[in-house]
């Protein structure tokens, strides 16, 4: 991203076609390689592999914090988060502008605390793999439409 568009607070979500991203941002964003930094935090105990995606404090979703249009949201934090989570696998990504989308993120987060095990975060990082390749096709078909 460039630096002359930043959000001090870090309320401000990335968007699509978001003015501060740049054309190499925008590849490491659809292939999601832009997530790889932040191995050094899970190898210093801050971030986890699988869990529920960091929230900057006073999030907001559909124009509402997060703790005001979600009941229980509380409950994701009670785990280390992830860099990768079932919200992710389930394609419940991007922007938070739709309130429904971001209920339907928050639940997932839910979902997978309240059933969690060691199968299922494997799982969910076979299935992470994978979203790359999904960012490249979708990539490629965006290019061949401009």
């Amino acid at each position: 991203m460039s630096w002359h568009h930043c959000d001090a607070l870090g309320v401000t979500q990335a968007t699509n076609n978001d003015v501060r991203v740049t054309r190499l941002g925008r590849i490491l964003r659809w292939t999601s390689f832009d997530e790889l930094p932040q191995l050094w935090n899970v190898l210093t105990g801050e971030l986890s592999l699988v869990g529920p995606r960091c929230h900057v404090p006073n999030m907001l979703a559909g124009g509402v914090p997060y703790e005001q249009l979600v009941p229980h949201y509380e409950m994701r934090h009670q785990v280390v988060p992830g860099m990768t989570g079932l919200a992710q696998v389930r394609g419940l990504r991007g922007p938070t502008t739709n309130a429904k989308l971001a209920i339907r993120r928050v639940h997932a987060d839910i979902e997978y605390i309240q059933n969690w095990s060691i199968v299922m975060d494997v799982i969910i990082l076979i299935r992470t793999l994978f979203l790359p390749f999904r960012g490249l096709s979708t990539l490629a078909r965006g290019a061949a439409d401009a």
